[in-house]
C-alpha cells in the first residue's frame, strides 16, 4: 500500500540518514517502526487481559487468608497508635 505523509524536515533528514546507516528502504523503516509503535500501545492492553485472566483463576490477592490477617493487624496497629495520640 503506498501512501503519502505529512513530516517535519528535520524528523524526515534524521530518517534519511538513518535508514542509509542501515542500508534499508525508507518504507521498511516507517513500516516497522509503525508495527513497534502499535505493538508497544497494544502490550498495555494485553497485559491487563492477562493480569485479569490471572486474577480469574487465582483470586485476588487480597483474598489469601493471610493476606486478610496483615492487613486487619495493620489497620489495628493504626488505630492504636491514633488512640495513643489522643
Amino acid at each position: 500500500m503506498k501512501t503519502a505523509i505529512s513530516i517535519p524536515d528535520d524528523l524526515f533528514q534524521k530518517i534519511e540518514r538513518y535508514s542509509r546507516r542501515l542500508r534499508i528502504p525508507r518504507s521498511r523503516l516507517f513500516a516497522e517502526a509503525a508495527r513497534e509503535y502499535l505493538a508497544k500501545r497494544s502490550d498495555g492492553a494485553r497485559s491487563t487481559d492477562l493480569w485479569n485472566q490471572v486474577i480469574a483463576e487465582a483470586g485476588q490477592p487480597a483474598d489469601d487468608p493471610a493476606a486478610a490477617a496483615v492487613r486487619r493487624r495493620g489497620k489495628a496497629v493504626v488505630r492504636e497508635g491514633m488512640a495513643k495520640r489522643r
